[in-house]
């Protein structure tokens, strides 16, 4: 009797726990009002209950098997040929650069567009009730004023940062290499006495000088006709991103002009290929990876643009040399998370500590306090918990995103991993939710475990069983 009790107790405890507690009728009904009105596919849609899918219940366990060895082989396959694959993904991607481009540009419009639109049709709607085609008026302006704040802050930035770049990179030419031979005269006065240290420390110096005088006499002029070969094609390549830029702002405002219709159509694709379950988990996947990415792109954008306004202040209050190449550096360099800021930081101190290494010195610990200030107050204000990743996933998708596809790896490793992360969050809940177990992780401490007929025990009841037992 006491046993049966105590499990029953148990059952209880984990349906708390779990929450799968009967609900009232009244609270099913408000739920599917709310998932009718907001879309079945926002909220986590069930799935995994429809049973084996078409192509499973058609092919034996052989066949299966035999599809899988075939799929291998093909893949051993493509894996050799991988060169010239990734060679055919480029042309594909340079040939499509200006449609990527205007995606990008519509998805960072986008929230201005949306802003502008709200308030403006709210505005019309109140003070002209029968005004016709409010929507596309609405919509036209949007995109106006989104491309106009662009163009705006381009043009800013530019008139901004290039005179003071240009003068910038114009002194560290001019003053960088005496700089460098005063230090060099330094070295060698210092290691100049009669010590072992010393004429070893002048052996060396004479023999890079006479290797560096024979580089410049022998293969200097043919790295030149090298690094002007190079200088013009770069300028072709600048000039071409520049066109691809121009048609994607052109193809980004078609974008945000029919970007219900675009919804629409991927929506009834989506529908007509995969069954129901599976079409609203992709469109549920959509909208989370969308929170997920925007919310981390725009906010590190706005947060590497103030910690760039702030880095030009602080320095030109403190009278630093390069003021606006360095806040150019710090902010760019922002982008990235955790590393960022450190790789920004070390070239810019090398710079200032060559012009003056006690204001190097300042500027050190400049940057620390105002890193500290970007990592507790400012980041978190507007990042928030965007990603919902520890700092450790956030270290590993950074490193595997910079080692595949190098500075945009970086930048966008973090929101993809993050995807990936509540995919894998998603998919274990759901198998701990068929075994109506709990789904929070501090649930599973050192003293919790799960009976051998599948009961959750929570380290409490351990506790408590204990003490009694005492």
């Amino acid at each position: 009797m006491e046993t049966s009790q105590r499990s029953g107790e148990k059952e209880e405890f984990s349906k708390e726990r779990t929450g799968t507690k009967a609900e009232p009728e009244q609270g099913k009904e408000r739920k599917q009002h709310s998932a009718q009105s907001t879309g079945y596919y926002i909220n986590r849609p069930v799935f995994g209950n429809s049973g084996p899918s078409k192509l499973r219940r058609q092919l034996s366990q052989g066949m299966a098997f035999c599809l899988v060895i075939v799929v291998c082989i093909l893949f051993y396959f493509a894996l050799l040929r991988l060169d010239k694959i990734s060679g055919v993904i480029r042309i594909i991607i340079g040939i499509l650069k200006p449609i990527i481009y205007g995606l990008g540009l519509a998805y960072l419009l986008n929230p201005i567009v949306k802003f502008v639109e709200r308030h403006l049709e709210q505005f019309l709607m109140e003070r002209f009730p029968e005004m016709k085609k409010v929507k596309p008026l609405c919509r036209g302006v949007g995109i106006f004023a989104a491309v106009l704040v662009m163009i705006m802050l381009f043009v800013t930035l530019c008139n901004m940062m290039i005179p003071e770049l240009y003068q910038s990179i114009k002194n560290m030419i001019v003053t960088v290499p005496s700089q460098l031979n005063d230090a060099m005269k330094s070295i060698t006065e210092m290691l100049s006495k009669d010590t072992t240290l010393g004429q070893f420390a002048t052996s060396v110096l004479e023999e890079v000088t006479s290797f560096v005088q024979n580089w410049m006499r022998s293969d200097l002029l043919k790295q030149v006709n090298v690094v002007m070969s190079n200088l013009t094609v770069g300028v072709i390549n600048v000039i071409s991103e520049l066109v691809n830029a121009v048609i994607g702002v052109i193809i980004s405002i078609y974008v945000l002009w029919g970007k219900e219709k675009f919804s629409q159509q991927s929506k009834k694709i989506v529908y007509a290929l995969f069954q129901p379950n599976h079409a609203n988990m992709i469109l549920h996947l959509t909208i989370k990876s969308n929170e997920i990415f925007g919310g981390f792109i725009i906010g590190k954008i706005i947060d590497s643009l103030i910690i760039g306004a702030l880095c030009f202040v602080g320095l030109s209050v403190l009278n630093m040399p390069y003021t606006m190449l360095v806040s150019v550096i710090v902010g760019v360099t922002n982008v990235i998370p955790f590393f960022g800021p450190y790789i920004g930081a070390i070239p810019s101190l090398i710079l200032i500590t060559l012009s003056n290494p006690m204001k190097g010195l300042y500027f050190l610990i400049f940057i620390l306090v105002l890193q500290q200030l970007d990592g507790n107050v400012i980041g978190p204000k507007i990042l928030g918990d965007s990603t919902g990743l520890s700092a450790f996933w956030v270290v590993f998708s950074i490193l595997l995103g910079g080692g595949l596809f190098g500075f945009v790896g970086m930048i966008l490793g973090v929101p993809t991993f993050a995807v990936i992360y509540y995919v894998v969050s998603m998919l274990v809940n759901q198998k701990l939710e068929k075994k109506k177990l709990p789904t929070d992780t501090a649930c599973y401490d050192e003293m919790s475990y799960v009976d051998s007929d599948g009961t959750y025990v929570h380290s409490e009841e351990n506790e408590f069983n204990k003490n009694k037992g005492e």
